[in-house]
């Protein structure tokens, strides 16, 4: 029997409220409601006429939203990078704020049969979305040692991501990788060096994660999308709790705040584009309060930007295609 979870808490809850700036007859989105921490606090400052369009691709999440039971919540089963669509079936012209968590949620970490965590046996799947996709242990049953040496290394930033793929291809050939402990059991024996306090199957869980679920595609893919549908001095909001997507989040804030085109193109100064974004502070971070609480806040960043007036144009928009290699 697998002790009990321990309670949700959801990270950085009074920055994110206060970041959005809520007004009681607005129009919301909490595009990755887990288990709706946030979505909750939203609801608390909204009158009647209020609404909340809730967004996760896990449908325990959905079902945990359903179950709250408040008509002015609309829960909707899609990934964020479906923002654009799921916004025009809720008839949603424009919102008044968005606020986006990402990564991978508690109940997920905490939930053994998800795959997503060393610390429990159990199957190796880690897919947010169980009804899309191939799992981890589909994945790694057939993929190219180069391209698992090249995840490992990429998306989990692990420097001994050569020897952990040379690690996984020889034990597979023996049997089927299909659980968190062989994984975790394969990668300690790889890693030769371990950071203090961190176990060496870390890096390679967060970056099989990051790949199968495509993450950081799909923060790239909502962030210009957040920007067309939010209404003039509406607030988008990101979490983020890695370098990688932080990185993503960061660049397109100050892309989207300060537009830029070629030193080199004829171009007056009054015909610049105008700014589509306004940022709001710096990044924050959570308090020593927060963090004697929930440990697990320790690397969450929240990002703040406000939407301008000007016309909405896709063009000035940073690309991000990679812009967290950069």
């Amino acid at each position: 029997m697998h002790p009990a979870a321990p309670p949700h808490r959801p990270v950085l809850l009074d920055e994110a409220l206060a970041a959005l700036a809520l007004h009681p007859d607005g129009v919301y989105v909490d595009g990755t409601f887990g288990r709706g921490g946030h979505a909750r606090g939203v609801l608390a400052r909204l009158g009647p006429r209020g609404r909340l369009i809730a967004i996760d691709r896990d449908p325990q999440a959905i079902a945990a939203a359903q179950a709250i039971g408040d008509p002015r919540l609309q829960a909707v089963h899609a990934p964020i990078s479906a923002l654009g669509s799921v916004l025009d079936a809720a008839d949603v012209r424009c919102a008044d704020g968005m606020l986006f968590d990402l990564g991978v949620s508690s109940p997920q970490l905490d939930d053994p049969t998800r795959g997503f965590s060393f610390r429990a046996d159990g199957p190796l799947d880690m897919r947010m979305d169980p009804t899309q996709g191939r799992s981890a242990a589909q994945w790694l049953a057939t993929a190219a040692e180069p391209e698992i040496r090249e995840v490992i290394r990429d998306y989990g930033e692990e420097r001994f991501a050569k020897q952990i793929a040379a690690s996984i291809v020889a034990a597979r050939a023996g049997e089927p990788i299909r659980t968190t402990r062989q994984l975790a059991d394969l990668v300690g024996a790889a890693v030769r060096t371990r950071e203090p306090g961190q176990d060496p199957a870390t890096r390679t869980f967060q970056a099989l994660r990051i790949f199968i679920n495509r993450e950081l595609e799909e923060v790239s893919l909502m962030l210009p999308q957040a920007v067309a549908r939010l209404a003039p001095g509406g607030r988008l909001a990101v979490i983020s709790f890695h370098s990688l997507e932080d990185r993503v989040v960061k660049r397109f804030f100050a892309g989207a705040s300060r537009p830029e085109l070629p030193v080199d193109l004829p171009i007056r100064a009054s015909e610049m584009p105008a700014a589509q974004l306004r940022l709001v502070g710096r990044a924050q971070r959570p308090s020593a309060a927060e963090l004697a609480a929930n440990p697990r806040a320790r690397s969450a960043r929240l990002r703040v930007a406000e939407r301008t007036a000007a016309a909405f144009d896709a063009a000035v928009l940073p690309r991000l295609e990679d812009a967290w290699r950069s």
